[in-house]
């Protein structure tokens, strides 16, 4: 490859190589499916089923893999990320997040030693989840837990230190995976 020494050579060989390198991120992979296909619909109606509709109304709508990379479905205008989930899995619900829970929930699907967020995030899961343990967050094996419309807070709250229980109860406030990294409260119900 020839070096342009021209400046304006010099700048556009940097823009295209700065564009395949953001391209060929799979974190910034878009989805480029026509939004009025059936499939497309029935994912973002299924996203935006986890969280208000305050939230949802500007959300984005992505899907995400098991290591966190997202395929953005539908581009919002807010700081909240909504996503379908897998409806053949457990432990994949539809879900509602904020920036900083969306730090929390990379750091999870990679198995990273402690979530990245800095600050508490939110998550939403107002359609209701399926998991597999209170105590092990890499449980693959127990049996499911169904649990109705939710909200949590990602943040490493301590049981001895809040009062709140460490098991499922279908009413009030729980710490999940307490003693872990990723222990968070869960509150039952709709905010």
């Amino acid at each position: 490859m020839k070096i342009h020494k021209s400046g304006y050579g010099i700048v556009v060989a940097v823009c295209i190589g700065a564009l395949a390198l953001y391209c060929a991120s799979p974190r910034t992979a878009v989805h480029a499916a026509n939004n009025n296909d059936a499939s497309t619909q029935a994912k973002i109606a299924s996203a935006i089923s986890a969280g208000p509709e305050d939230i949802t109304r500007d959300a984005t709508i992505a899907e995400m893999d098991a290591k966190g990379n997202m395929t953005v479905i539908r581009k919002g205008t807010n700081e909240w990320t909504c996503m379908p989930g897998d409806p053949n899995s457990i432990a994949d619900p539809p879900m509602c997040e904020d920036k900083a829970s969306m730090q929390w929930d990379y750091a999870f699907r990679r198995h990273l030693p402690k979530p990245l967020n800095t600050v508490p995030g939110i998550t939403y899961m107002l359609a209701g989840a399926e998991q597999r343990s209170d105590s092990d967050p890499y449980d693959k094996t127990s049996p499911p837990i169904k649990i109705g419309p939710h909200w949590m807070i990602m943040w490493p709250f301590d049981p001895k230190l809040t009062g709140l229980p460490t098991k499922h109860k279908p009413a009030g406030a729980y710490i999940m995976w307490a003693g872990s990294p990723y222990a968070h409260v869960h509150i039952m119900g709709r905010p």
